[in-house]
């Protein structure tokens, strides 16, 4: 089957640099294409034509209706779409009717796989999410997006963002300075998210007033969290006693993401990673969504994606762990 559309004035954006969006749409959708003068013709199995013809044609009424949208946004939308069929780009780039709009400081965020849709949907609908899978992903970005929305359009008070101060491999423990100097290396990623969400005036002045915390899990001890978004990052780097403890911190009004690679584990030999057993735990209870990502999700370097794959492979004899699907069965995380 042949169709063929009309070419929108943003040809920039939706072919992308070296027609890279253009060869995704092919690949993805398994169809050919052919630009003319002022129209693309597209070529392939009926079914398939038809979504890519739809796809571009939601595209050209964004185009009509003022959207500027960069090369790798309408690459992330097509990615989205094109994985899954019934998400239009307009869902993609505007939230599936929530209860509040989304509001990321001074940042656009859009999801760039439809399981980074799935997660952002999750922590609007959910009071808890946990979120697994390789670095690059997203879990921890998209988790700090979240919480400075939740902030900015007054659905909590504040935010606290936690990792377990573990070294990966290193030992930082003898450093100088005092135990705010220590843990800062930990906290790094963190704090970075965050200075790409927020002018760092308003930021300084949030962390000043106790607005955004950031701190080690041993912190969290004794507390109770009300009216806020809780973040546990690196969780995989957890013990059972501290997943406990954290998950049980949850107050009134409150939300708490638990992001985690449970093959990046750099507890001592013999300890149990917390968030491997949370995940059988509190797998069936509901109103705890889990979201599994996987290279697929990368968005990084597209080196990132066949290194985590090739990682996959060289280890595909060992026991794989699980997660749980969103039935509370468990599932191998890939």
């Amino acid at each position: 089957m042949r169709r063929t559309v009309q070419i929108p004035v943003g040809i920039q954006s939706l072919f992308g640099t070296l027609d890279e969006n253009l060869k995704l749409l092919e690949s993805a959708l398994r169809v050919t294409t052919q630009l003319h003068d002022d129209h693309l013709s597209i070529e392939g199995e009926t079914a398939q034509v038809d979504r890519a013809v739809r796809i571009l044609n939601e595209y050209n009424q964004l185009v009509r209706e003022g959207r500027h949208m960069n090369h790798s946004d309408v690459k992330a939308m097509i990615r989205v779409a094109t994985e899954d069929p019934k998400t239009t780009l307009r869902q993609v780039l505007e939230p599936g009717a929530p209860a509040r709009a989304r509001v990321f400081g001074k940042k656009t965020v859009t999801p760039k796989s439809s399981n980074q849709r799935q997660y952002m949907e999750s922590i609007e609908k959910n009071d808890m999410v946990f979120a697994v899978g390789p670095g690059g992903t997203g879990k921890t970005y998209l988790a700090v997006a979240m919480a400075v929305s939740a902030l900015l359009t007054k659905q909590v008070s504040r935010i606290i963002l936690v990792r377990p101060a573990v070294e990966a491999g290193e030992r930082l423990g003898f450093l100088p300075g005092t135990l705010q100097q220590k843990i800062d290396p930990y906290m790094r990623p963190l704090y970075d998210a965050l200075y790409d969400m927020l002018d760092a005036d308003k930021l300084e002045r949030f962390l000043e007033k106790g607005i955004v915390e950031v701190a080690p899990l041993a912190f969290m001890r004794g507390r109770t969290l009300n009216d806020s978004f809780v973040i546990l990052d690196e969780a995989q780097n957890t013990t059972s006693e501290q997943m406990k403890m954290f998950l049980t911190r949850l107050g009134f009004n409150s939300k708490a993401v638990i992001t985690g690679d449970i093959t990046q584990i750099d507890l001592p030999a013999g300890r149990r990673s917390g968030l491997v057993e949370a995940l059988e735990v509190v797998g069936g209870i509901e109103g705890i969504a889990f979201v599994n990502f996987n290279e697929r999700d990368v968005v990084r370097h597209n080196l990132v994606q066949q290194i985590i794959k090739a990682y996959e492979e060289f280890g595909g004899g060992e026991v794989r762990r699980t997660a749980p699907a969103e039935n509370g069965r468990t599932e191998p995380v890939k």
